[in-house]
């Protein structure tokens, strides 16, 4: 039977589980940071990541409503970040939206669900059943390490090329700004709740697995965002995907 980890090596655990997954991996962000999609593949991204992000508020609730009492910590964490989500100033996705507007879509078509793709459909899906049957702690882990934590990696590669190469204007980003800073502290106390009441081996290991599929379930996500929209306008041989040294289960992925 496996031992239990101490914090640190869990920690690092956690971190290893994530990388070599994480989305920034993905064509459609390596070709986001080079400045080679056009507005128009960025509004089909905001038109599906509107149906990722906006229930995020809800799968938290979900996680909150089992989260065990004495858990007060996680709780309020919880709590805290849905507030933050939905009434905390800007409604982040009015955020998102702005975004979208200033891509060239509508509201009506980022809030209508037919103008996402199966793989979209797929990821939300993982994001409630996770929240609503998990353990609580591993729910933490999947959604809030597994995913939630990267944002602030991939947004700062991307965010500076939107202001210089297709000259959004800083309002028109503000929805990226804001979650490099928010997803960063919600990440760190994502990862010190996991640490703290994982408090079996059994846990840990449900937490190391989710936080690896929830990585997985992200580079999917962005992954098929190139293939559906992408792919026909900018072949893959046209990307630097150097970077891109992906585990050999998740290398498919990139090659569909």
């Amino acid at each position: 039977m496996a031992a239990l980890m101490n914090a640190d090596d869990f920690r690092t655990a956690l971190e290893n589980a994530i990388k070599g997954r994480a989305a920034t991996k993905a064509p459609f962000s390596v070709a986001w940071a080079s400045g080679k999609l056009t507005r128009d593949h960025l509004a089909r991204w905001a038109e599906n990541h509107y149906h990722y992000v906006g229930p995020f508020a809800d799968y938290l609730g979900y996680i909150y409503a089992r989260m065990p009492d004495e858990f007060q910590d996680a709780k309020d964490f919880l709590l805290h970040n849905m507030y933050e989500e939905e009434i905390g100033g800007d409604r982040h996705t009015d955020l998102l939206i702005r975004f979208a507007e200033a891509c060239g879509t509508t509201r009506e078509r980022v809030t209508n669900p037919d103008n996402m793709s199966a793989t979209t459909r797929g990821l939300q899906a993982w994001c409630y059943a996770t929240a609503m049957r998990e353990d609580p702690i591993v729910a933490v882990a999947g959604l809030v390490v597994g995913l939630e934590s990267q944002v602030p990696s991939i947004y700062r590669k991307q965010t500076p090329t939107l202001r210089e190469k297709y000259k959004f204007t800083d309002q028109e980003v503000e929805f990226f700004d804001l979650h490099i800073v928010s997803d960063e502290i919600h990440g760190e106390r994502g990862y010190q709740i996991v640490l703290e009441h994982a408090t079996t081996p059994e846990l840990q290991r449900r937490c190391l697995k989710i936080c690896e599929v929830g990585a997985q379930m992200r580079l999917l996500y962005t992954t098929a965002l190139y293939w559906d929209y992408v792919a026909k306008d900018l072949p893959l041989s046209e990307l630097d995907m150097a970077e891109a040294q992906v585990p050999q289960a998740e290398r498919a992925l990139l090659q569909a």
